[in-house]
């Protein structure tokens, strides 16, 4: 039985392209390989704490002379890392907010990376697939005006596969905020077509990862 951790960071609960999509892999999912198990985090409605003093000063110190405040901090980022640990597969909705990840997203990656466990090319997740919706409200594509103000991809595929020494692919729904915003509206079209192919993209990468996971589990 393959598990899921389902990472969700889009400040809107219901309107909210990533959530869309995410949802859209998790239901594929499910059907594939109902025996599955999904963990779902919502860093929207239950932010993690940003990464103190304390939990790293906790990560250098004896924990026989760990202070109260280091106890609880390294206990908080040792339920984060067991969680990802016990994840065959990781799905995380990433928009873009002022051209990169959420403050909260950011939170919870400086929490679970732990030099020395889930840190490094040997750390206890390597290897690991993770599937990053990165969602966008205008076009950050190679050849496009904006090309150089993305920091979504950029950054979530360094952290991954350099940090984690994971793996990573992407969906990435664009022009998000064509419908709503007038000056975008002849970009619908476009937006529409970009929504479809992420939605398709997530039904497929879903199921493929699925039946990825059965197999070796299968011949392990």
């Amino acid at each position: 039985m393959a598990t899921l951790l389902h990472v969700d960071s889009a400040i809107s609960p219901t309107a909210s392209a990533s959530r869309d999509v995410t949802a859209a892999f998790v239901k594929a999912w499910t059907e594939a390989h109902p025996e599955g198990r999904v963990i779902h985090r919502d860093l929207a409605a239950h932010p993690v704490p940003h990464l103190d003093h304390f939990a790293v000063s906790a990560g250098f110190a004896d924990p026989s002379e760990h202070t109260e405040e280091q106890r609880a901090a390294a206990a908080f980022r040792d339920e984060l890392a067991t969680e990802l640990e016990s994840a065959d597969a990781v799905l995380i909705g990433a928009p873009m907010y002022n051209f990169t990840i959420p403050s909260t997203l950011k939170a919870w990656l400086d929490q679970v990376i732990i030099v020395g466990r889930t840190g490094g090319e040997a750390g206890t997740v390597a290897g690991r697939p993770f599937t990053v919706v990165a969602s966008r409200g205008g076009s950050y594509a190679a050849g496009t005006p904006r090309e150089s103000f993305e920091f979504v991809q950029n950054y979530l595929e360094k952290v991954v596969t350099g940090m984690l020494g994971a793996e990573i692919d992407f969906i990435v729904p664009e022009l998000t905020l064509a419908p709503v915003n007038p000056a975008l509206s002849e970009l619908i079209p476009l937006f529409e077509s970009s929504r479809t192919k992420a939605l398709e993209e997530a039904d497929e990468k879903a199921r493929a990862l699925a039946a990825r996971l059965t197999e070796a589990a299968t011949t392990a």
